[in-house]
Formats: structure tokens, C-alpha cells, sequence
């Protein structure tokens, strides 16, 4: 399909609650699957419709498993977390950083999938992470709003340096 430019900080888009999507039509497939050929395109495990400007209830993931299928939720909501960990985050659209934030170990979401019909996932690891960071973008939440302390977030050199060590 097609590549979608990703919107970066501090476009306004990202803070803004995105609006629930209504129904499935053609105009929302096609949505999903430039979605998916953005995150694949720029190596993202996750991609919510704000980041590419349409302030839309819409995610998807992808873990980074060979055999791992794509993920579309629509109008997700976060039922359940439990427990709590810190790691490291970094977002599409706040490029060339990276944060420790806190996340939940295991998360439960209901939403709607690519066919509208109703669905609950449960996620741990990477998917649990994967799950509450994509969903907060349709709150117009950012990862940099959830740093355990301001000087959590680094700065990261340049793609194809090195660092001494």
C-alpha cells in the first residue's frame, strides 16, 4: 500500500484524545494497512493512528517474532494491568530518544479487530509494553509523560555511530 509520514513532537495531533472509530468501511482498512507498511518501514513494533495525523481510535503491533502476526485494535481500552516494571522505552514519534518509564507486567485489553468484531488480548513483556504505550497515544499520552525522573531520558547518538565504552 503505503508509507505514511510519521508525526514527531511537538505536532499537536499527538497530544489531542483521538475519536472512536464508528464502523468499519474501506477508508479505515486502507488506514490499517499503510499503518502497517509505516511501522514495517521504520522498524516500529507498534504504530497508533495519531502518529501518522489521524486522530482516529486505531493501533497496531507487531512483535519482532519471525512468525508473529500483525495486531489491529480498534477503539482499544485497557481492562486490567497488573504489576509494575521499569524499562526502557523509545517512541517513533520522539526520534533519537530514549526513557525509563514504568509499565505493567501483564495488561488486558478489549477492543475491535480489521473485522470489527469484538476481541480480548492479553499481553505480557514486550506485548503488555507494546499494548499500553500504543493505547496511550489515542489518549494523547506520550512515553516522555511517563519518565520515573527528568534525567531518565537519553539522548542516543546518531544511527551508525559508535560509542566508546
Amino acid at each position: 500500500m503505503a508509507v505514511i509520514h510519521i508525526r514527531t513532537v511537538p505536532d499537536p495531533v499527538l497530544k489531542q484524545k483521538a475519536k472512536k472509530v464508528p464502523g468499519m468501511d474501506p477508508s479505515i482498512r486502507k488506514l490499517i494497512s499503510n499503518m502497517i507498511d509505516t511501522m514495517y518501514e521504520y522498524n516500529g513494533v507498534g504504530l497508533a493512528a495519531p502518529q501518522v495525523g489521524v486522530s482516529l481510535r486505531i493501533a497496531v503491533i507487531r512483535l519482532p517474532e519471525e512468525d508473529a502476526e500483525e495486531i489491529v485494535l480498534i477503539n482499544p481500552e485497557i481492562i486490567k494491568k497488573t504489576g509494575e516494571r521499569e524499562i526502557e522505552e523509545r517512541c517513533l514519534s520522539v526520534p533519537g530518544y530514549e526513557g525509563i518509564v514504568k509499565r505493567a507486567l501483564h495488561v488486558t485489553v478489549k477492543a475491535r479487530d480489521e473485522n470489527f468484531k469484538e476481541i480480548r488480548l492479553k499481553g505480557d513483556g514486550l506485548l503488555a509494553q507494546a499494548l499500553e504505550h500504543e493505547i496511550e497515544h489515542l489518549q494523547g499520552i506520550l512515553f516522555v509523560d511517563h519518565l520515573v525522573s527528568p534525567d531518565s531520558l537519553i539522548k542516543l547518538p546518531p544511527a551508525g555511530t559508535e560509542t566508546e565504552t
